[in-house]
């Protein structure tokens, strides 16, 4: 009803992104990688479906530079998984403002998280996701993410509609505009009146 905090956090930080300290080392350009990010149990537990999706995102990508900051527990499974792909690029977890950057300068984002999909409709990022269901289904019904579901099959389908320029643009969720805390502190004021403590007040 009042928006949504985390891009209020996003939306602050903008002018903070900053270059991971890989940046250089793996030569990448902006608009020319992908970003991946997998945590979910049903796609990276078993060894045999997480290898499905290994080799979906390496034939879907055509030899780009996919950048994977790897999940503590996607890296079990990783351990047994060998001849890994050259295109993929395992990264330590990126701290916030590296992670955005990546974000933002990325041609695509792959990824089974929920929070990720709402930081790349606010950056206008194309976005394919993982899994069935959604908490957030204003990143599919306005923005830039679409499920693509559980099935490996269905990913190079998606990104090769990516690269022919036919992802839809997407646009920002009503609210979604850096201004929800103000909007939650009027609601509250509007409900308690004077009675709303604030920081000088504590």
């Amino acid at each position: 009803m009042v928006g949504n905090t985390m891009i209020d956090s996003l939306l602050a930080n903008q002018r903070r992104l900053r270059v991971p300290n890989f940046w250089e080392a793996l030569q990448l350009k902006k608009n020319n990688y992908f970003v991946v990010t997998l945590h979910r149990p049903a796609n990276v537990d078993k060894l045999a479906s997480f290898s499905e999706w290994v080799n979906a995102i390496v034939e879907g990508t055509h030899g780009m530079p996919v950048i994977f900051p790897v999940h503590p527990r996607t890296a079990k499974t990783l351990q047994a998984l060998h001849n890994f792909p050259p295109s993929i690029k395992l990264v330590d977890p990126q701290p916030y403002l590296e992670f955005n950057y990546l974000v933002k300068h990325a041609l695509g984002v792959i990824t089974d998280s929920g929070g990720v999909t709402e930081e790349t409709t606010v950056m206008g990022v194309p976005c394919l996701t993982l899994r069935d269901t959604i908490e957030r289904p204003e990143t599919v019904t306005v923005g830039t993410n679409e499920l693509i579901g559980t099935d490996p099959a269905k990913l190079k389908p998606a990104l090769d509609r990516s690269f022919a320029g036919k992802w839809k643009k997407g646009a920002i969720p009503e609210k979604w505009d850096g201004h929800t805390a103000e909007r939650i502190v009027a609601q509250l004021e509007g409900l308690f009146g004077g009675c709303v403590a604030t920081s000088k007040t504590i």
